[in-house]
């Protein structure tokens, strides 16, 4: 998931408590189905783009996905996440560019997606990079 610091950072997202936020705002179809297919429980690296590009944390759903309050349209969804933790090391983009075991992910391949998943494999790999 993918936020620009400098409107949704990983340090508001811990300031919202166990109760966690919605994940709105996101205008994208292939993005939106990204949400649909969250399930509670499910956890997903926080992304700080645009400045820094770098995964910062760990987020976990809490709350799956329902209509976007944000949308006047009626069309897009929200899911709620909660804080769980930040990366001992933040993974920037050219360490993970430079992975060649995650060439595939979406992060690089549609950089612009601000929801995508993730395999386990990969998950795995990541959570080493940052030392969790």
């Amino acid at each position: 998931m993918k936020s620009e610091p400098d409107v949704w950072s990983i340090e508001q997202q811990k300031k919202a408590g166990i109760k966690g936020a919605p994940w709105d705002g996101v205008r994208n179809y292939q993005a939106a189905k990204n949400l649909k297919a969250m399930r509670n429980g499910d956890r997903c690296f926080f992304y700080h783009s645009n400045i820094g590009k770098e995964i910062v944390g760990i987020v976990e759903v809490v709350k799956e996905h329902y209509l976007d309050k944000t949308d006047p349209s009626g069309r897009f969804v929200a899911v709620t996440v909660k804080f769980l933790e930040k990366l001992v090391k933040p993974i920037t983009l050219e360490e993970i560019k430079k992975n060649k075991q995650l060439s595939h992910l979406s992060l690089i391949k549609q950089s612009r997606l601000s929801v995508m998943p993730i395999d386990s494999k990969s998950w795995k790999i990541i959570n080493n990079m940052g030392k969790i």
